[in-house]
This record gives structure tokens, C-alpha cells and sequence, in this order.
């Protein structure tokens, strides 16, 4: 039979979990969950869960959207764990068992996992596009206000405006800016990370497959997206370097730098 001990470590449950995996040999470690669901898992959270989730989601400044960030649970695997708190960082090796009462395959566990952080990742590209600019356009339109008025800057102020209203058609197609706490998303039609967001946390499971209702909006979405992101990086790779350069030469100089 198995050797069975037991030590008190003081501390978050989290980060003692961690360090006292980093520095004992232990050959398993088993996690156990209160099964909290509804507002309870809400606000108590899960240790289990917080330990092993890939990265959380970046979401966009002064915009609220319903609907959770965290990265999808881990499939079954090794994985190299570390905490930091300051300037102290523990890690360690471990492996993450498949769960016996789940009938899935490795080949299931595979296409969660790969479909899930594409998800992840394109979310978290979309977010930090709208972030940037958005800033950019924050700045531009600083800017146009402080140009001097006759036939100098006439045109370079037309051509910023028209950019201003392109940047901002965009930026609301993407996200609700009206939307800043939870009874926000019934009052004001939602956009499109908010739909993206929606088909990410509908399809991550406790039972880690997916189905092919969720392949099938992700194809849908995916168009809209690589048309959204077209016309985004139409704005941040030509047309605002170009006005860029024309403030330069009219001595405003260069208001960003990339």
C-alpha cells in the first residue's frame, strides 16, 4: 500500500499548493473541488480550477462584456508550473491526469485543446487591436482639434476626420462602448467580441469535446472576423502612417510611434 502523510502549509491555498509541489517529490498530486456552481463558484472560485487554466483572456479598458475570460482547463498532459509573488518565483514538473469518468479520447482532448486556444488567442488579438486604436484614434482626434484653420491644413484636417469616423465605425462593429456593467448588455446591443466571447465560454465544457455546432459558428465568425480584421489593419498599416507622414511634412510632426 501507499505511504500516506500530511503537513499545514500557511498561506493562499494556491500559492502554497505550488511551492510545496516544487519542493517535495511527490509522484501525484490530487486537487479536490467544493463543486460550487452559480454565484458561489462565481465569487469563492476553485483552487483546482485557478491552478490548472491556461492564461486569462485580455479584456477591453471601460467596456464591459458578459461572460468569462479564463483560459480553458488543461488537457492531460506534463506541464511546467510556477508561481510568482514579487520577486520570488517556485516551479516545478508535473503531469496532469485524464479524468477516468470522462469517455474521451486523446484525439478528443487534442481538438478541445488546439480549437479552444486558437479561440483564446484570436480574442485576445481582436481586444488588443481595439485597444490600440482606439488610443490611436484618441490621439488623432486631439490632434485635429489644434490644427490651425485656413487652406494649409484643410486638407490633411478632412482626411483626419474622415479617418476619425472610419476608426470609430470600426470600433463600435467590434465592441459596446455604451455597455459598463452587467445590466448594460440588455439595454444596448452587443458586439462582435462580445459574440466571440459567447461562443468561447459555450464551448468549453467539463466534458472536453467539441461539438459541431460550435466548429460551425467559429466558421462564421471566423469570416466576419478576417473582414473586420482587414479593414483594421487597412487603418493601422497604411492609412495612418500615411497621414502620419503628411503631419510630419506639414511640420506637425510624427504624433505615434509604433
Amino acid at each position: 500500500g501507499a505511504t500516506v502523510g500530511h503537513r499545514l502549509e500557511p498561506g493562499p491555498a494556491k500559492r502554497a499548493i505550488i511551492e510545496a509541489a516544487a519542493a517535495g517529490a511527490y509522484d501525484l498530486i490530487i486537487i479536490g473541488t467544493h463543486g460550487r456552481t452559480g454565484l458561489a463558484h462565481t465569487f469563492l472560485g476553485s483552487v483546482a480550477e485557478w491552478v490548472v487554466r491556461h492564461a486569462t483572456i485580455p479584456g477591453v479598458s471601460g467596456v464591459y462584456i458578459e461572460g468569462s475570460y479564463n483560459g480553458h482547463k488543461a488537457p492531460p498532459g506534463r506541464y511546467r508550473f510556477s508561481f510568482t509573488s514579487g520577486t520570488q518565483t517556485s516551479a516545478t514538473t508535473g503531469e496532469i491526469l485524464p479524468n477516468p469518468l470522462y469517455q474521451v479520447t486523446p484525439s478528443q482532448y487534442r481538438e478541445y485543446h488546439e480549437v479552444m486556444s486558437s479561440m483564446e488567442r484570436e480574442l485576445t488579438t481582436m481586444h488588443e487591436m481595439v485597444s490600440r486604436l482606439h488610443d490611436r484614434r484618441t490621439q488623432l482626434e486631439s490632434l485635429l482639434k489644434t490644427l490651425p484653420a485656413g487652406d494649409r491644413f484643410a486638407a490633411v484636417t478632412r482626411d483626419g476626420e474622415a479617418l476619425v469616423t472610419k476608426l470609430k465605425a470600426w470600433d463600435d462593429d467590434m465592441v459596446s462602448r455604451r455597455s459598463r456593467a452587467y445590466d448594460d448588455v440588455e439595454n444596448y446591443a452587443q458586439k462582435f467580441t462580445a459574440n466571440y466571447l459567447f461562443l468561447i465560454n459555450s464551448t468549453e465544457s467539463d466534458l472536453p469535446r467539441v461539438n459541431q455546432g460550435s466548429l460551425d459558428r467559429l466558421e462564421d465568425l471566423g469570416a466576419a472576423w478576417k473582414a473586420l480584421k482587414s479593414r483594421a489593419d487597412a487603418m493601422a498599416e497604411q492609412e495612418l502612417p500615411a497621414l502620419n507622414r503628411r503631419l510630419w511634412e506639414l511640420g506637425i510632426g510624427a504624433i505615434w510611434k509604433e
